[in-house]
């Protein structure tokens, strides 16, 4: 008689956009019980975790072009309102539940759930965190991810911030379990890529790692593509490529007003210079050199021992999120990168940041399987969720915050909630493209300029 399969794990995710659905769906595969690291999460289906995702109605919602750059496949994928997901915790079962939302979504979502779960005998385990580097809003965006049973911490530093924060202000830290980003991976460089591109060898490859909202200005972004059109003309035996996150009238986590393939338009760049799109991992994987002013992408290069430059060319300033990179090693200008600049990183920062570097990766995420495991095996299920921010320590904010998803104070739907018991319709589907593609037009292009005309 055949061995018993065991049973998958259920899993669900909550996203609201393609970075964050990225990191959902890979933690989701990183962190589901008996899951083993050796495993790839692009690997068959029947591996991993059943994987249900639910991408969270709004402007930044995936196209259906970044779900597949992204490459994470899930068992079913659809578009909810926040009631509507609430409408599916209430009547589905689930093992784990994974909130990548921004902070604000988080709370929200946590308040539903809980109301729609005080009669339940069992609920899933909650899991929520950041999707990269948190250089701002450190504070704000942890108590607003209070509650969750686990807060993951995608490094050693972040962990002791996070609890540092959370007892500061009485809250239990205990949920903080720290891990490493779930993108990580790739083969490690090795240099084998030759300079002076002789025959059969592919050539040195400088590749720019934008951002959608840094730096913001249109004179910094022009700038910033001029330095890099100047670098491919300085060094023609070299490729260089300036990798994009999405095409204009996409959004991602942030919104971009000024995207570079419309400021490209008005250069002449040279022959070796090219804009891609793509996985990140991929491209990386022909990369000698990760040029970037303060992207996550600096972390998987640094990962992969690949020459990583964070650019001071605009000052290292909280505002860039460059400031995080301080003490790396890893800091330098466009001037210095022309005159043949060779980063060197600092492997004591590089240890504290989630890097991994070292060969621990496969071990990143036991704790937090581990402690997931025990959760689901607690005699007599779950205690109710409770978060820091409730209608007594935060009277004056929570209410809004609810309010955004159509929720009360007390995490019910309020009246006129946007919600439906069956899938939209074809009408109902041709009206929401219309609103979304009408809202990112007016992000884009009209925003811009009434911005302009309030600085005459």
């Amino acid at each position: 008689m055949p061995a018993s399969t065991p049973k998958r794990p259920r899993i669900a995710v909550l996203a609201d956009s393609d970075t964050r659905w990225k990191w959902g769906a890979l933690t989701a595969h990183r962190i589901a019980p008996g899951q083993s690291m050796e495993t790839a999460p692009r690997e068959a289906a029947q591996v991993g975790p059943a994987l249900d995702g639910f991408l969270l109605r709004g402007r930044a919602t995936p196209t259906p072009r970044q779900l597949e750059e992204v490459g994470v496949r899930a068992d079913s994928l659809r578009e909810v309102t926040a009631v509507e997901f609430l409408r599916t915790m209430a009547e589905e079962s689930y093992d784990v539940l994974v909130l990548a939302l921004v902070g604000g979504g988080v709370q929200a979502m946590l308040h539903g759930l809980g109301r729609v779960w005080e009669n339940r005998t069992s609920r899933p385990v909650v899991v929520t965190g950041y999707v990269g580097v948190v250089y701002e809003k450190l504070a704000d965006g942890l108590l607003l991810r209070h509650g969750a049973d686990l807060v993951l911490a995608n490094s050693r530093q972040d962990a002791d911030r996070f609890r540092a924060v959370y007892e500061g202000v009485g809250a239990d830290a205990s949920s903080v379990t720290e891990v490493a980003l779930p993108f990580l991976g790739g083969a490690p460089y090795t240099g084998q890529h030759d300079p002076s591109a002789k025959q059969g060898r592919r050539p040195y490859t400088v590749v720019f790692a934008a951002q959608p909202s840094v730096p913001e200005s249109r004179k910094d972004r022009t700038y910033l593509l001029n330095r890099l059109v100047q670098h491919a003309r300085r060094h023609p035996e070299r490729e260089v490529l300036l990798k994009l996150r999405s095409r204009p009238g996409e959004h991602t986590t942030h919104i971009e007003e000024l995207p570079y393939q419309k400021l490209v338009q008005r250069l002449d760049p040279p022959a070796n210079f090219r804009l891609v799109y793509g996985n990140m991992g991929e491209v990386l994987d022909r990369t000698d050199l990760l040029v970037t002013v303060s992207s996550t992408a600096a972390l998987e290069s640094l990962h992969r021992r690949i020459p990583t430059v964070v650019l001071t060319d605009l000052g290292v300033r909280e505002a860039l999120g460059n400031h995080h990179f301080v003490g790396s090693g890893c800091l330098a200008s466009w001037d210095q990168l022309d005159a043949g600049h060779q980063p060197a990183p600092d492997e004591e920062w590089v240890s504290r940041q989630g890097v991994v570097a070292d060969g621990s990766y496969a071990s990143a995420f036991d704790a937090a399987r581990e402690r997931i495991a025990k959760l689901l095996d607690r005699s007599g299920g779950l205690p109710p969720l409770t978060p820091y921010y409730t209608p007594v320590t935060a009277p004056g904010y929570l209410p809004g915050i609810l309010a955004r998803h159509h929720l009360g104070p007390d995490g019910t739907p309020l009246p006129g909630a946007p919600a439906a018991d069956r899938e939209p319709g074809p009408v109902r589907q041709i009206v929401r493209r219309a609103a979304r593609g009408a809202y990112r037009h007016g992000v884009q292009r009209v925003a811009p300029v009434i911005r302009r005309m309030g600085e005459l």
